[in-house]
């Protein structure tokens, strides 16, 4: 009985591993903590040059990317509430056509005419 896997002449061998391949393992392995060591002391400095502050941090990033951006006057406040205003009336012409068919549905819901 045989533990490997034969794909035509191929013989791939399940379950053992050559010394290189055990190598390569430990290798990419020990590499990914590095990285996540790093980073992790990365958020940490950060974190700390916040002053420990985890919103100020959240902010200060979403500025940097543009996530959010300072309204200066009254003009570019009303534009994006007009955005904002735009996107909730999508919403609303995609849902409630949407919810009126889910209630017209069920034919018990029909209303009956009255004489």
């Amino acid at each position: 009985m045989s533990t490997g896997l034969s794909l035509g002449r191929v013989v791939v061998k399940l379950g053992m591993r050559t010394d290189n391949q055990k190598i390569v393992v430990k290798i990419i392995l020990g590499s990914g903590v590095l990285f996540g060591l790093w980073a992790l002391s990365a958020f940490v400095g950060v974190l700390y040059s916040a002053d420990g502050d985890l919103g100020e941090l959240l902010r200060g990033y979403m500025v940097a990317t543009g996530l959010i951006t300072p309204l200066h006057n009254l003009v570019d406040y009303y534009t994006h509430i007009k955005g904002i205003e735009y996107l909730i009336c999508v919403a609303f012409f995609v849902v409630f056509p949407a919810f009126y068919v889910s209630l017209n549905k069920n034919p018990h819901n029909k209303q009956q005419r009255v004489s």
